[in-house]
């Protein structure tokens, strides 16, 4: 039974990585982000850094309903595949396969596993911030010459499942950010 509850969450996950692998994605170019196009790319358009923020709302929105998912139904005791493992492979295949890059980061000191920590300056200051009560961080970068939206969220302990694999969120206080979702968005 756990084996096949477990295919049916990977299976999930990977459904959901081909939907919202397109977001972000501009299909139609108007005349307006034409002339954007010619903008240096250390200044992006006002209204493509919007486009962007919306991007990671978005997908913000669907990844944490997605862990919280699959932690209700598929996650019933410290055997089975727990949702951040899955949401940690899901948003490796995405940050491999487009121009998305996302990240889950400890906040709390203690990774499930060492790779999940922050990595740099940004990351650091993101975790201090959220930490603080910040509802998010962000900034923008170029590289490659291209910018760049980076944006972290906080992900709080919003299911009593969590500590089953985490003890220490036991004594995480309610609506203190655990962890955080790190994103690099393309502004487009």
């Amino acid at each position: 039974m756990r084996k096949v509850q477990c295919t049916v969450a990977i299976v999930t996950v990977a459904l959901l990585a081909i939907v919202v692998q397109p977001f972000g994605i501009g299909a139609i170019t108007t005349a307006e982000e034409k002339k954007s196009e010619t903008r240096s790319a250390t200044q992006p358009d006002a209204a493509a850094v919007e486009r962007s923020r919306k991007t990671v709302k978005t997908l913000d929105n669907i990844f944490k309903q997605t862990i919280v998912l699959v932690t209700d139904k598929y996650v019933h005791d410290e055997d089975d595949f727990a949702a951040g493992s899955a949401a940690v492979l899901l948003f490796k295949n995405i940050s491999e396969s487009g121009d998305n890059k996302v990240r889950l980061i400890d906040a709390t000191g203690e990774p499930y596993e060492p790779e999940n920590v922050a990595k740099d300056k940004f990351e650091k200051a993101g975790i201090k911030r959220l930490k603080a009560g910040a509802d998010s961080h962000e900034q923008i970068v170029t590289e490659d010459g291209k910018p760049l939206l980076r944006v972290m969220t906080p992900v709080p302990v919003v299911m009593q499942k969590c500590v089953m694999c985490h003890p220490h969120y036991a004594d995480a206080k309610e609506g203190e950010p655990i962890g955080a979702i790190s994103y690099t968005v393309p502004i487009e």
